[in-house]
């Protein structure tokens, strides 16, 4: 279990509930800032390049941030920013987050049955030193099937940042 009042402080760089609970549910104490990127404009072909090359996009604009509003001088404290990103690939296409509520249940429609792989980043920047370590890691999903029935059903969620 980790430390309630460890010599760092952690700024998770996401809006995730699932990155927040795991932090809580480790004991780790941490405050949140999101990233105000164009994550569309960032493209990459592979994969794993593009969630790695998203987390430290998200990383640099919390720097910046941090920078512009002279809040890293007034730290003495050495502080550590966790940003990340995850994206699905699904018959060799990187999806986008659904952008509504009709083509997030078709994402689920189509992978009824199937599989898809996740490829997740996490990039871990210390904010007093600069340095900057980070990598990805990739899963394949499987499905079974769901009835239509079912996703008709599901109460899904449209939100931008909540992966």
């Amino acid at each position: 279990m980790a430390s309630k009042n460890p010599s760092y402080r952690i700024i998770l760089g996401s809006s995730s509930k699932a990155r927040k609970q795991i932090l809580a549910e480790m004991g780790y104490e941490f405050t949140i800032m999101t990233a105000d990127i164009d994550e569309k404009s960032i493209r990459r072909e592979k994969p794993e390049d593009l969630v790695v090359t998203l987390a430290e996009a998200k990383a640099d604009a919390i720097v910046q941030r941090l920078l512009n509003d002279g809040q890293l001088e007034a730290d003495a404290s050495t502080t550590l920013l966790i940003t990340a990103d995850t994206v699905v690939v699904y018959r060799g296409i990187i999806r986008e987050k659904p952008t509504s509520e009709k083509e997030a249940r078709e994402f689920v429609k189509g992978y009824s049955g199937s599989h898809a792989a996740v490829v997740g980043s996490v990039v871990v920047t210390n904010l007093v030193t600069g340095k900057r370590y980070g990598g990805w890691e990739g899963a394949e999903v499987y499905f079974l099937e769901i009835p239509d029935e079912v996703i008709d059903n599901l109460e899904i969620l449209v939100k931008p940042n909540t992966i």
